[in-house]
């Protein structure tokens, strides 16, 4: 209307009000903000935004100004388009870009997205609840626990919604007059996949000339983004509410507004934190019994006998070890190991076996409390009926089959729409053959690093014994873990680079249709990449290590160097020393890279921006929104994975090995309760806004997270099995001790060695050895003056069969016990699954009514944006009333 008022001349007018300078300059700058969200008629909003850089040569091309050109062209026939240069001076120019509503409700039906329905009273029975007494004591639970909730004075409650597939043909079922009809997130993913699917050549010439990712990759553009709504330093936008209330690490100690950091982000960064918050919740019990578990071994060290017999040893009473390496190391005496033992006996007690059980059993509920938690919030984020076969092929994957796959094409069973097809035997499965080779190949490349670090253990422990310093045995394997850790942990973040590269580019080979299978395949490739990277010297140091190193004399010997031994007390404490330096150090190093790459990259877009204008104009004028957001880093559809990354990695060290650490879980909740809102503060503050995804779940690491439950139990029996001393003590105690204690068993675990014995060439060459006559090495065999001497002992195969014994009883009372809570927790909770029939019940039942009175004659009362359009093709009604409706 002619005589409408528009938004800023609204503020004008409105600015009156306001006396003082601060207050005048507050709400100038709240006007500003505001401004730079809308077009310059003050009225239509600006949705997307377009940007390049004049003084980019790429850009600068006669070529790329044709394709900018040709692509602007084909974009107006649907979408409003204007634009502005970011100062004078700058070389920077802006297409700013609007969607009308006539285009926004013929993607919306193309996109086949939920949309709110119009409210009747039957909707709002079915989230009517029944006050009961257990009611009020939950009332009075949450007045007490206020301080933890969702502050609701700042996030209010979100009422529910009912949503079904939005067709044009049905406008009257849906409310399309509410403000949040076509919220900003909607507008800005409908834009998106038309920038995506837009040609700026002739389809004929070349029909990969498509999509603004490659345009940006040519240098014809430098960035296309959706716009933050506000600054983070002006009252007012939901950033700004964001940051403020979510971000804050003073808030780390509330729940997260899922409900608003959904509707700001999309559903998968929403999942994302929604996750996250989950898991740090869940680690809270495990982190509790970690640390009463841990102060139980710190209580009964001291009672420890195995542990007193090292280090309460009279001089006179020295019990002298074999030499670690050969010629150059000397023998030695057991007490210089004392701290070592004290420090193994705090992981190596009974509780150890408590820990690991527990943490089995806490893994199976985890996923099945995940289960049921997702449930809820899939059906209040409107995901519940999603299916993977109606999302649209992605636009790589159009322009690669159009190349290899002519004239092939197949009719989708979800949509009946004919698309590209890719023949499996002669395209995909080569493809996926060759992929696969690929990364199987560099698991052995990880598996050779692997090596090459054992190797380095061996050369420094012999090369320190051959300087001939003064330095105890226990404080040479101290350092030599540390140094090899440290070596190990920079061979990972170093092959964490190019396995991300390489991983992409042979997703793309496979020919993936949609963005959840490439997310998917590219997400368990890099992991089994990752995985053999973190947890290969960690799995060697647990199971291979001093198990097969022989005995003196007798040694088994690869390429003639003699295998690395454990201590008396086994090799728990390296194992403990290689997880924490692992875990701790790769979560500190990905968070001191997390925050330092978002800000160079912001400071090197800034100095874009700013380049070619003056000091005085810079003063002057406050960049817009679209050059405020040009300065941050883009977020790309794969960024979210480096986070799943990093705590499903935190994940397995949590269970795979926590029989070995039972610190893990409280350093990983320590780590999540400052991870969760760094990230929030990232995304908020160093990353343009991301274009909405849509997801039904967190994809395939679920899955992934169900198998490190499943390894996670046979590891931690062989650990507690193999790895502690904890069935030796036990068969020594019940079987050979006479009083049932652990008095004697330091002797009984140390076999002896007749040093003439030595292979030649082995024997130390060390001067003021000659007074040793007989050392001790760990092991089971018979003693030097036996007739059958250094034979295995029948005790050594009784302890054998203890080992195998406790792993399968061990693998099958877990696996017992996780089927039942399995059984016993179902998927989906009853209430909500009678919720969601109820739901689709009466959303039929109004179709139906709808349909009844206009097949009489009476006109439907249709919102007042309803539109006269084109009708779906036949079936449409059916697969509106099929896909039952959920609450938003």
């Amino acid at each position: 209307m002619e005589d409408d008022v528009s938004f800023l001349d609204t503020k004008r007018v409105s600015s009156s009000v306001y006396h003082s300078t601060d207050d005048l300059e507050a709400f100038e700058l709240e006007v500003q903000e505001e401004q730079s969200l809308f077009f310059q008629d003050g009225d239509r909003t600006v949705d997307f935004v377009l940007a390049w850089d004049n003084r980019m040569p790429l850009a600068n091309t006669e070529a790329a100004e044709r394709k900018r050109a040709a692509f602007e062209e084909q974009l107006s026939q649907e979408l409003q388009l204007e634009t502005e240069e970011a100062e004078e001076g700058s070389a920077l120019t802006f297409v700013k870009i609007h969607v009308p509503i006539d285009v926004l409700k013929k993607y919306a039906e193309i996109l086949k997205l939920r949309m709110p329905m119009k409210e009747i009273p039957a909707f709002q029975e079915v989230h009517a609840k029944t006050h009961s007494l257990m009611d009020s004591v939950q009332s009075a639970v949450d007045k007490l626990l206020g301080y933890i909730y969702v502050d609701t004075a700042n996030f209010p409650q979100k009422g529910h919604r009912f949503t079904a597939v939005y067709s044009r043909t049905k406008e009257y079922l849906f409310d399309t007059e509410s403000v949040e009809f076509f919220t900003p997130a909607i507008r800005s993913r409908i834009v998106d996949f038309i920038l995506d699917r837009t040609y700026y050549e002739d389809k004929s010439l070349d029909p990969n000339a498509l999509g603004i990712n490659r345009l940006i990759t040519e240098g014809v553009y430098s960035a296309a983004y959706p716009l933050h709504d506000g600054d983070l330093k002006v009252p007012g936008s939901q950033r700004y509410l964001l940051y403020h209330e979510w971000a804050s690490v003073k808030r780390c100690f509330r729940y997260q507004p899922l409900d608003y950091i959904k509707d700001y982000f999309g559903v998968k960064i929403g999942l994302y934190f929604a996750w996250l918050g989950f898991y740090t919740h869940m680690l809270l019990p495990a982190s509790v019994v970690g640390l009463i578990c841990f102060a139980y071994s710190w209580i009964t060290l001291p009672h420890n006998k195995p542990t007193e017999d090292i280090c309460n040893r009279n001089g006179n009473e020295s019990i002298w070890m074999c030499p670690l390496c050969d010629h150059w190391c000397d023998y030695w005496d057991l007490r210089e190991t004392c701290f070592h033992a004290q420090v193994t006996y705090l992981f190596d007690n009974p509780s150890t076996v408590f820990f690991a059980i527990f943490m089995s059993f806490w893994g199976a509920m985890f996923l099945e409390l995940w289960k049921r938690y997702s449930a809820e919030i899939t059906h209040r984020w409107d995901l519940t009926s999603f299916d993977i076969n109606e999302e649209h092929p992605r636009p790589q994957y159009l322009m690669r089959v159009a190349r290899f796959s002519k004239n092939r094409t197949r009719k989708n069973s979800i949509t009946l729409e004919e698309e590209p097809y890719v023949p499996f035997w002669s395209l995909r499965l080569p493809a996926t053959v060759f992929s696969f080779s690929v990364v199987l190949l560099l698991v052995l490349l990880a598996l050779a690093a692997v090596l090459g670090v054992v190797l380095y253990r061996v050369s420094v422990l012999a090369a320190w014994h051959g300087l001939k310093a003064e330095v105890e045995t226990s404080s040479v394997i101290l350092i030599t873990s540390v140094t090899a850790a440290c070596i190990n942990l920079c061979c990972i973040v170093i092959f964490n680079w190019f396995y991300m590269w390489l991983a992409e580019r042979l997703t793309e080979m496979e020919l993936l249709r949609t963005q959840t299978e490439f997310d998917d395949s590219l997400t368990l490739k890099i992991y089994l990449l990752q995985f053999v990277n973190y947890y290969a010297s960690i799995f060697y140091i647990a199971f291979f290590k001093g198990k097969f190193v022989g005995r003196p004399g007798e040694y088994n010997r690869i390429f003639h160097y003699r295998q690395e031994e454990c201590g008396p007390g086994g090799c728990l404490m390296e194992l403990c020393i290689q997880l924490a330096i692992i875990m701790v150090g790769k979560q500190a190093v990905n968070t001191l890279l997390e925050m330092v790459y978002p800000l160079y990259y912001k400071w090197v877009n800034t100095i874009k921006v700013k380049t070619g204008i003056s000091d005085s104009q810079k003063e002057l004028k406050k960049p817009l929104q679209w050059c405020k957001d040009y300065k941050l880093v883009e977020w790309g559809p794969s960024s979210l994975f480096d986070e799943y990354l990093e705590m499903v990695l935190q994940y397995g060290f949590v269970t795979i090995f926590v029989a070995a650490f039972p610190l893990a879980p409280f350093f990983a909740l320590l780590n999540n309760i400052l991870e969760m809102r760094l990230d929030a503060q990232k995304l908020l503050q160093f990353y343009r806004r991301p274009v909405t995804q849509r997801v039904r779940d967190i994809g395939v690491w679920y899955r992934i997270l169900d198998s490190i439950g499943k390894l996670s139990v046979i590891t931690n029996a062989f650990i507690i099995a193999f790895t502690t001393d904890f069935i030796p003590r036990l068969v020594y105690k019940y079987v050979v001790s006479e009083n049932g204690t652990l008095e004697g068993y330091l002797d009984f675990s140390l076999a002896t060695f007749n040093v003439t014995d030595f292979e030649d060439g082995s024997r130390p060459l060390m001067l003021g050895s000659e007074h040793v006559e007989v050392c001790r090495y760990p092991d089971f065999r018979m003693a030097h003056n036996d007739t059958n001497r250094y034979a295995k002992t029948d005790l050594y195969w009784h302890i054998l069969a203890a080992r195998f014994a406790f792993v399968v009883v061990f693998e099958n009372v877990v696996a017992l016990v996780m089927i039942l809570v399995r059984w016993c927790i179902p998927d989906v909770p009853r209430v909500l699954r009678a919720q969601i029939r109820r739901e689709a019940y009466l959303t039929n039942e109004m179709i139906i009514a709808k349909e009844a009175q206009r097949a009489r004659g009476d006109k439907p009362s249709p919102s007042r944006s309803a539109r006269s359009t084109n009708s779906l093709p036949e079936g449409s009604r059916s697969r509106i009333s099929s896909n039952g409706p959920v609450a938003v």
